[in-house]
């Protein structure tokens, strides 16, 4: 989504969190090493309030405990690694791919970082800026650009070199005779999403055209091309598992598309209206016994689906509530879903094993601008399973975070059928809330 005008309701948010260079510096060390250095420090016999204003007198380290009250060993623990600062103008798209890192802005060039030292390891320059969009597979990126066009390239890897080649543009080159054919294969507006359907070779496109287009890689032509929506259509995702294709607009709409058998056409087979402002961000999360959905939308919530084992429908089961502003995007890994927002914050939530039921772990803040686009792989370390996230900010920085999440832990989660507020019954709070709520005690 683009921001105009004077202001945005961003820019209303308090001065004094917008002044704070990075989160509060938290301690390393664990609320149970604290407790055994001194036996009155035992959480039953402090409130929440005090073992919370302990936590400011501990050393500094680049570890950010996630503040949940008052657990004996944190249930995750996140640092910023590293702040990019571009002057590419606003970076739209990041995607991760064969341990690199491609980024997508204003400028005419795809840069391309290493994981995770993010160096920059090289750049692909295009005849087009504006680089809306970015999706990656195994050696093959696909960029969508401000002339309405997608660019294929092929990567190939080795410890001292990096090579790029471009081997399509859809539609193809203008010509002469192809003039008229190329037009009507073309979209009429910003390509805003791409997703691509592995199993077989198809990419998909959708635009602020209200349009779905499906290109076969095999061919390099537009194979079938749609009105999806009312509005323009803002997210794009597929379900590896069984071809389902999924669609989100500004109308407020969720769309369930399938190819007909046989065929390149599609048929819609469902329509999820549950939300009532623009749906911006879809994430899939597949596991071996479950499937589920999540939508980002303006009203700053996260609503999710399941699919039913028996009649394969997406059911409702409930939503995730604690961005002040819209969500703008979504990741989903594992049982974790990451949710960026125009609020600048990215909250972690955490999937219960075998249930619906949903945990805030953590708010991260670092971020001066709405965050507009995530991408997130797994990082194994021993026994903690860690998560290295990419977030990109129109703030003009790509930020990247370690994350490491302790499983075991117990907390009070968010599922279907709550009423109260998702803060008001697990209170996930965010260093520069702690900072406030401690000035406040003094």
């Amino acid at each position: 989504m683009e921001f105009y005008g004077k202001r945005t309701p961003w820019s209303i948010i308090d001065e004094e969190e917008r002044s704070l260079q990075s989160p509060t510096r938290l301690s390393f060390k664990t609320n149970q090493q604290v407790f055994e250095c001194d036996p009155q420090l035992s959480p039953t016999r402090l409130s929440s309030e005090s073992i919370i204003s302990l936590l400011p007198s501990f050393p500094s380290s680049p570890w950010t405990l996630s503040p949940l009250h008052p657990p004996p060993t944190p249930s995750l623990l996140y640092q910023c690694l590293t702040s990019l600062h571009r002057h590419d103008g606003n970076i739209f798209s990041i995607a991760i791919s064969k341990g690199l890192v491609f980024t997508g802005s204003e400028s005419n060039c795809v840069r391309i970082w290493k994981q995770s030292e993010c160096i920059e390891r090289d750049r692909i320059k295009t005849n087009s800026s504006h680089i809306r969009a970015i999706l990656a597979y195994n050696n093959t990126i696909f960029t969508a650009h401000k002339d309405r066009r997608i660019r294929v390239w092929t990567i190939s890897i080795s410890p001292n070199h990096f090579r790029s080649k471009k081997i399509a543009t859809l539609p193809r080159s203008k010509s002469f005779l192809s003039f008229p054919r190329v037009q009507s294969q073309q979209h009429k507006n910003i390509i805003s999403c791409l997703a691509y359907y592995h199993a077989e070779g198809i990419l998909y496109t959708g635009s602020w055209d209200k349009t779905v287009k499906t290109w076969s890689l095999s061919n390099k032509k537009c194979v079938d091309s749609f009105v999806a929506h009312d509005d323009c259509v803002n997210a794009i995702v597929v379900n590896q598992i069984d071809g389902c294709m999924f669609t989100s607009s500004s109308d407020g709409s969720i769309k369930i598309w399938r190819r007909v058998y046989g065929e390149s056409s599609h048929t819609l087979t469902m329509t999820l209206g549950f939300q009532t402002s623009p749906v911006n961000a879809l994430a899939m999360s597949n596991s071996q016994n479950s499937s589920f959905l999540y939508s980002g939308s303006s009203d700053g919530l996260v609503n999710y689906w399941e699919k039913e084992a028996m009649s394969g429908r997406y059911k409702h089961r409930g939503f995730l509530q604690g961005h002040r502003f819209a969500v703008l995007c979504l990741v989903s890994i594992e049982r974790l879903v990451f949710s960026g927002s125009e609020d600048t914050t990215i909250r972690v939530w955490r999937r219960e094993e075998g249930s619906g039921f949903h945990t805030c772990l953590t708010v991260i803040e670092g971020h001066r601008g709405p965050v507009k686009c995530m991408a997130a792989c797994i990082e194994m370390e021993k026994m903690v399973m860690g998560f290295l996230v990419y977030s990109a900010s129109l703030d003009r920085t790509v930020k990247v975070w370690r994350i490491k999440v302790f499983v075991g832990e117990k907390r009070v989660v968010v599922g279907e059928g709550e009423k109260k507020m998702e803060h008001e019954i697990s209170p996930v709070l965010s260093p520069s809330w702690v900072k406030k709520k401690l000035q406040g005690f003094h």
